[in-house]
């Protein structure tokens, strides 16, 4: 059994997408974030550390954990804590390139197999009305970087370079591979 330890909407529709049977357990600790890490090794951390939660629990399924953190030069965007950190964020990514990092960590009968993605968004410059009518909207908030790019967020988006379902927080392919590979 493949057992998805987020509870996020689009990796669980990417799972479906992908054919790929599954159940979700939700990892509930608090995440831990080493400032130290670079941000590949910083994603795959925050990956790992849902994928252990649940894996305690699920010792011999495949357990998939999964992160996504938006980065602009050296600066880490999470999720906005409220609107207005929402707002900030957008206008720190108006008319400039960011990476999308999703760390992948999978465990199977205690062995782990973790990587990570990036994927470079360019946005286009942004109004402030534009960018206060998106946050309007309530989708910024759960989002790595205050967007979603399969969402009302598609028309900030200038250009991307890489896997477009990494910037949506789950690069499928890679992941549908790696369980392949390990034999789930």
């Amino acid at each position: 059994m493949i057992i998805l330890a987020s509870a996020s909407p689009r990796r669980q529709e990417l799972m479906k997408i992908a054919g790929l049977d599954y159940k979700v357990c939700v990892a509930e600790g608090e995440e831990h974030l080493d400032p130290a890490l670079c941000p590949a090794d910083a994603a795959m951390a925050l990956a790992g550390q849902k994928a252990h939660e649940v894996a305690k629990k699920y010792p011999h399924d495949c357990v998939i954990g999964a992160d996504t953190i938006v980065v602009l030069i050296d600066k880490v965007l999470g999720k906005p804590k409220d609107e207005a950190d929402a707002v900030a964020m957008l206008k720190l990514l108006s008319g400039r390139e960011h990476t999308v990092y999703t760390g992948v960590c999978i465990i199977k009968d205690a062995k782990e197999t973790c990587f990570a993605e990036s994927s470079k968004v360019e946005f286009y410059p942004l109004e402030v009305e534009e960018i206060e009518a998106y946050v309007a909207s309530g989708e910024p908030m759960d989002k790595a970087g205050a967007y979603g790019i399969q969402g009302l967020g598609c028309v900030l988006v200038k250009k991307i370079e890489g896997d477009y379902f990494n910037i949506m927080g789950f690069p499928i392919a890679k992941v549908a591979r790696t369980l392949r590979a390990m034999g789930c």
